[in-house]
């Protein structure tokens, strides 16, 4: 009689008895907690918080999922997670994937079932939400009335952290593309700085704007952004000229009424200035100082666009229509975007 390998799982019948422990199957509670982990910054107890559950249940889950996968997806010191592994950065990727995949799947169920109804979630800056988007948000909610808004406001770098968490479906921003790796970027129009000073101000009655007269007052302008070098100091500095900046602001309506007050020369985007609000402010062109921008709307590469969010895009940007969009949301890079994208041509936006 053969001798039977003690590894060898005993037969009764047609089943096996195994005797080693049987491990769950992995579940989309434990992917979405292992996301929420890592959007969290490694604190279990913020994870939990957010997904409204025990920092023990997340920590036991996260434990059950290691032993699935047979490896670890977190460094420890204690019960703190210090670092995640290669394999769990590799992990995280594919989850976040996943995740997004079954928000598409519920968001196809919900447009198959109801077509005029759902949400819009837009991440923008104060200035495209107070001086673009409120002709466009008027006529959308009269052809959607049952689409539900929600316009977060932020700077690029808050912009960001909420795409990464998947909170918003649409960012509309300025620049800042290293912080938007992952959104087919599309662009909405081009725009240029203004210089505005109080009437009677000096500057007013100089002539022709020049950056060394500029440099003479204290400067009022928007915050710079944390990524990167702001193209504005850079500017001065490289014409060897001091950048004296008084005050900095997310708001267009802040810098005017601070402007008002006497703190400084305001610098901002020249759509921003109202012709009847602001007629107390004299504004001087600086399109000859200054490189123009390029406002653009995102979306992740992924992400199922519903009929109302192509209409949405159309309504901001007439020269982005769905079957443009559509030949470019499935590419892979943003690089072959913008080849499509090379002979469009974008509108200038200088008055609200």
């Amino acid at each position: 009689m053969p001798i039977r390998d003690a590894r060898e799982p005993y037969m009764l019948g047609a089943h096996s008895l195994n005797l080693r422990p049987r491990l769950q199957p992995m579940k989309f509670q434990q992917l979405r907690y292992l996301v929420a982990v890592h959007e969290n910054g490694l604190n279990i107890t913020a994870a939990a918080r957010q997904l409204h559950t025990s920092q023990p249940g997340v920590s036991r889950q996260l434990k059950l999922l290691e032993e699935e996968l047979g490896f670890q997806l977190f460094e420890r010191e204690g019960r703190a997670l210090t670092r995640t592994t290669d394999a769990g950065e590799e992990i995280i990727s594919r989850a976040s994937s996943i995740l997004r995949e079954m928000q598409n799947i519920r968001r196809t169920s919900a447009e198959l079932r109801k077509a005029d109804g759902g949400t819009l979630s837009i991440a923008t800056t104060h200035t495209q939400a107070r001086y673009v988007l409120p002709q466009v948000i008027r006529v959308f909610r009269a052809k959607y009335p049952k689409v539900r808004l929600h316009l977060h406001q932020g700077t690029s770098e808050q912009i960001a952290e909420m795409v990464a968490r998947d909170r918003v479906d649409f960012a509309i921003a300025t620049g800042s593309e290293e912080l938007f790796p992952h959104l087919v970027r599309l662009p909405v129009y081009r725009w240029h700085r203004a210089v505005v000073v109080p009437r009677g101000h000096p500057l007013a009655s100089a002539g022709k704007l020049t950056l060394k007269k500029l440099a003479e007052y204290p400067i009022v302008t928007y915050v710079f952004s944390f990524a990167g070098r702001s193209s504005l100091p850079a500017l001065f500095e490289t014409a060897g000229l001091s950048l004296d900046v008084a005050l900095t602001a997310r708001d267009s309506d802040v810098i005017k009424t601070y402007v008002r007050i006497g703190l400084g020369v305001g610098i901002l985007a020249r759509l921003a200035i109202d012709p009847v609000a602001d007629g107390d402010l004299a504004v001087l062109d600086a399109s000859h100082l200054f490189e123009g921008h390029t406002t653009w709307i995102g979306f992740r590469r992924s992400a199922l666009l519903r009929a109302y969010m192509y209409e949405f895009i159309e309504l901001l940007a007439p020269h982005l229509p769905r079957r443009l969009v559509r030949e470019v949301e499935k590419l892979e890079t943003q690089e072959e975007v913008d080849k499509i994208l090379k002979d469009l041509i974008i509108p200038v936006r200088d008055i609200p």
